[in-house]
């Protein structure tokens, strides 16, 4: 299914069904208001998203640690990125399919006899003020309801069905404001509002390296580059793609293509990997073409999913745009550098050694929770505005040091 069309049916669609469930809940909410109940299978919900599925982990770790069993929901296309780190066991994560409304529809109805056999009692829907994860909260049978809420704000009106609303703070990272959900689910009497400095719990987890996966990969890049070994050639990645959520993402093609050019001119020693999905293949050689260098590599569609925590750990930096690769390289060590434009690194910004490369333009970031992550913009400026020199005076100092402790 489109994304515009799953838009326009979670809002003319979910909405008036926000409220007739709310008139139907309406008696049984009012017998049970202020009642007391034990919170121990907790479900996440989290559908469209793969980065923060990665970005959660933090409180989903702080909820295992509250002796919490943990499950979640998820978007069928979107499953692997909670299997980097396996926080939920894999028995314990529901699919939904969204392929067309149909599909969209049985899905949705197994997972609510999925989430009475599993005894959900708390509910976090980790979504901006989505109705359609507001529908399935409200319906899965969990008597404690934890979101976000607008509270005193107006617009984004979803049913008020949370036994525990919570106010999105539009100026804190999206880390922090899951943290604030699952604390306030757990908090009886709770707040709306998070009066509690907890920096130190939004730390990621690192992903171990499998040695046999480790050598498939490096397999992999001899197959590309026959001459490839590790530590003798650094590996320089470049995520050129962005989803057709928020398309505006992307950096021009022709500035990769300098950044890559000059790059290879300067450093002898690198190997460029383009990296991306199958379907993502043919832009990546396009990509790869315009080069028109040996030590260009495409390997979109190459590696799989389970493989990027050992390519990753066998490079030296990665360049992408703001998407999910680097929220996925921020369980290992590896630099990323991230080119934001129409969303800010304030919010969403990759946990791990991450630099965020952001022109900061006044009509920047045009994306938010108000607007569902849609943007009319049709002339990404604040994408323009950052060339491929002020990228590779990032680059050069990184891969410059790397190269003084290699030949250290």
């Amino acid at each position: 299914m489109k994304v515009d069309t799953m838009r326009w049916v979670d809002h003319y669609v979910g909405v008036p069904l926000c409220f007739l469930l709310k008139l139907v809940f309406w008696p049984f909410d009012r017998i049970h208001k202020g009642q007391k109940t034990v919170s121990n299978n907790v479900l996440l919900i989290e559908l469209s998203e793969m980065g923060s599925a990665i970005l959660a982990d933090p409180s989903m770790r702080w909820l295992k640690g509250q002796g919490k069993t943990l499950h979640f929901v998820i978007f069928e296309k979107n499953v692997t990125s909670l299997q980097l780190l396996n926080t939920i066991h894999r028995d314990n994560t529901f699919l939904i399919k969204p392929d067309n409304l149909f599909s969209l529809a049985i899905s949705s109805l197994k997972f609510l006899i999925w989430c009475r056999k599993k005894k959900i009692d708390t509910v976090i829907d980790l979504e901006l003020f989505s109705r359609f994860t507001a529908i399935l909260s409200r319906l899965c049978g969990a008597s404690n309801r934890t979101g976000f809420d607008r509270v005193h704000e107006e617009g984004l009106y979803r049913g008020n069905h949370l036994t525990h609303p919570v106010m999105y703070n539009p100026y804190s990272h999206i880390s922090k404001n899951f943290m604030t959900l699952v604390r306030a689910s757990q908090n009886t009497p709770y707040q709306p509002y998070q009066k509690e400095i907890f920096d130190e719990s939004i730390q990621l987890a690192r992903a171990e390296v499998s040695s046999d996966l480790r050598s498939s990969v490096i397999t992999k890049l001899k197959s590309l580059y026959v001459a490839f070994e590790p530590g003798v050639q650094r590996l320089v990645l470049v995520n050129p793609n962005a989803s057709d959520l928020l398309p505006q993402r992307r950096w021009m093609k022709d500035r990769y293509v300098d950044v890559i050019r000059t790059l290879l001119a300067e450093y002898p020693d690198i190997l460029v990997v383009i990296t991306g999905a199958p379907s993502e293949r043919p832009e990546a050689e396009i990509l790869r073409q315009r080069v028109k260098h040996e030590r260009c590599l495409n390997s979109a569609g190459v590696f799989k999913f389970k493989e990027l925590v050992p390519l990753y750990s066998l490079s030296e930096l990665m360049l992408s745009n703001d998407s999910g690769p680097p929220h996925f390289a921020s369980v290992t060590e590896l630099k990323t550098f991230v080119i934001f434009g129409p969303e800010t690194p304030a919010l969403y910004g990759a946990l791990g050694n991450s630099t965020p490369i952001y022109a900061g333009l006044p009509c920047s970031p045009c994306v938010s929770a108000a607007n569902h992550r849609k943007t009319s913009c049709e002339d990404n400026q604040c994408l323009k505005a950052i060339d491929s020199r002020q990228v590779l005076d990032l680059l050069r100092p990184a891969l410059d040091n790397s190269l003084i402790l290699k030949a250290g």
